[in-house]
């Protein structure tokens, strides 16, 4: 996570291709384009909270909810596999219609799904709602950055606003958990999902009145492929509905292989798709870039462990240590500050070592981590089992983030920059859904088999947890093996 002016932010997403509908400079003031500002870092800080603000609360929800452990998962993942697969569809959207309509609706879908899913009385019903947040943040997203780069022209103001949007990211980011463990302690889990409802209200009054509304470029709607987004995001849906269902069915029963072949199918579709529409949500030759692939697959690996280790950690502190929610989110506190402070360390050296040590020694270090964090104890302590391990991991993770996006852009016309941060977003969201279904899946038949051998439930908890960090591992080590397919410094503008 970065807060530098000049740093891409956490979760880089499509930028603008164009700042064509921007208002003329003379007709902003400097009251209007502040207000602006203000807008697009509040919707955006909403955005990156709710990616962690329900992990401290799962065990709350699933109590009062009667969630079987797959629908608890599907909380994180339902947001999730919308935000990732809707993301670069969303980015097209905040150019090609206009930019406040497309900020306008994608507030209005976030806030209206938050409330519904606060209002919640079944595990359907809250999953759907998530699904329909993390479709509201896809397009929101790259609205509010988009809104930035229109409004502010003048380069040292620019420098300056991006910089408080990157800095808001960042504490987004970081007081998730801790925001979360505060609201579902004092106030009840709901509230993790009713605090977006006023704030959602109030951006859109604002931005009904500040945000300037310009004319969409014509053909705009046309221009959307909204048969790939379909595909795609079905198929990562039905790639993890079938992964999560091997928790309690056989890999040979259609519960499990039914989901599995229809993913297939849809990604096979898109693939298809992409390859022959006039206007392709993923051109596929941009995919040819070796640098933009490689980076990709290094971020696939590196979301997949960190989603899962937040995850398991938030379970492990309350239903093993018995942590009330807001020790648990304080909890992730070192955690959040190692990524700020790798990420920081990252942008002080890339420009005299390039992407590459960063991201081996990053993954390095995370896999160090996360095999240190899979020797968990069911008898043992955040200060003795876990600080130091999930700060390696965290920081690991922290240097690793910036340079991936680096890597990924480097050499990319300036037109398919934002396609290129784009997929790195869409990778690490994707990376991180199907790491989490599949981490989740290997820690419950752990819990199952020692329960089998009449393991005590806190043991066979922990066991399980233990072997699905260790998996996490398995993943950031081949990120590391992975970067090292990157070209050295001097090779990289080229590539």
């Amino acid at each position: 996570m970065r807060t530098a002016a000049a740093q891409p932010p956490p979760h880089p997403i499509p930028a603008p291709a164009a700042a064509d509908d921007a208002p003329p400079p003379s007709s902003r003031t400097p009251r209007s384009a502040a207000a602006v500002l203000v807008i697009a870092c509040a919707a955006q800080f909403m955005v990156v909270l709710d990616v962690s603000i329900v992990n401290v609360a799962l065990p709350a929800m699933r109590a009062e909810l009667h969630l079987s452990a797959a629908g608890q998962q599907w909380i994180v993942n339902a947001y999730a596999l919308a935000f990732a697969g809707l993301l670069l569809l969303g980015g097209r959207a905040a150019d090609l219609v206009g930019t406040k309509r497309a900020f306008l609706t994608g507030l209005a879908a976030f806030t209206v799904a938050s409330l519904a899913g606060g209002l919640a009385e079944g595990g359907a019903l809250l999953i759907a709602a998530r699904a329909v947040q993390g479709l509201g943040g896809a397009i929101l997203a790259p609205a509010t950055l988009t809104l930035i780069m229109t409004t502010f022209t003048e380069p040292a103001a620019r420098t300056r606003a991006m910089g408080a949007w990157s800095a808001v990211m960042a504490a987004g980011g970081a007081a998730g958990a801790v925001v979360g463990g505060v609201l579902t302690e004092y106030a009840g889990w709901r509230w993790v999902l009713f605090v977006n409802v006023p704030i959602g209200v109030a951006l859109l009054a604002a931005a009904l009145v500040y945000v300037p509304r310009v004319t969409a470029r014509e053909g705009g709607l046309r221009r959307l492929d909204l048969p790939g987004a379909v595909t795609v995001t079905g198929g990562l849906t039905a790639l993890v509905y079938g992964i999560i269902s091997s928790e309690t069915h056989g890999w040979g029963e259609a519960a499990v292989w039914a989901p599995l072949a229809s993913a297939a199918v849809l990604l096979a579709a898109f693939l298809v798709i992409e390859a022959k529409v006039a206007h392709p949500l993923v051109p596929l030759g941009i995919l040819r870039r070796r640098t933009l692939a490689v980076a990709n697959l290094v971020v696939l690996g590196m979301g997949a462990a960190t989603f899962s280790m937040w995850f398991v950690l938030s379970l492990y502190f309350q239903q093993i240590l018995g942590q009330s929610a807001v020790k648990a989110g304080l909890c992730f506190l070192p955690g959040s500050i190692a990524i700020i402070v790798g990420a920081q360390v990252a942008t002080r050296v890339i420009t005299r070592t390039g992407p590459r040590p960063l991201l081996v020694t990053g993954m390095a270090l995370s896999t160090v981590g996360f095999v240190w964090l899979s020797r968990l104890s069911a008898d043992g302590s955040f200060a003795s089992d876990v600080v130091v391990p999930f700060t390696l991991a965290t920081f690991g993770a922290g240097l690793a983030m910036m340079p991936a996006t680096v890597a990924a852009t480097s050499g990319t016309d300036r037109s398919q920059a934002g396609l290129a941060s784009g997929l790195v977003n869409t990778s690490r969201q994707v990376g991180g859904a199907i790491g989490l279904a599949l981490l989740a899946t290997v820690a419950s038949h752990t819990t199952a088999a020692r329960l089998a051998a009449h393991d005590d439930m806190r043991v066979a908890l922990t066991d399980g947890y233990g072997r699905a960090l260790l998996i996490a591992a398995v993943f950031t080590a081949c990120a590391a093996l992975g970067a090292l397919a990157l070209p050295g410094r001097n090779r990289t503008e080229r590539s």
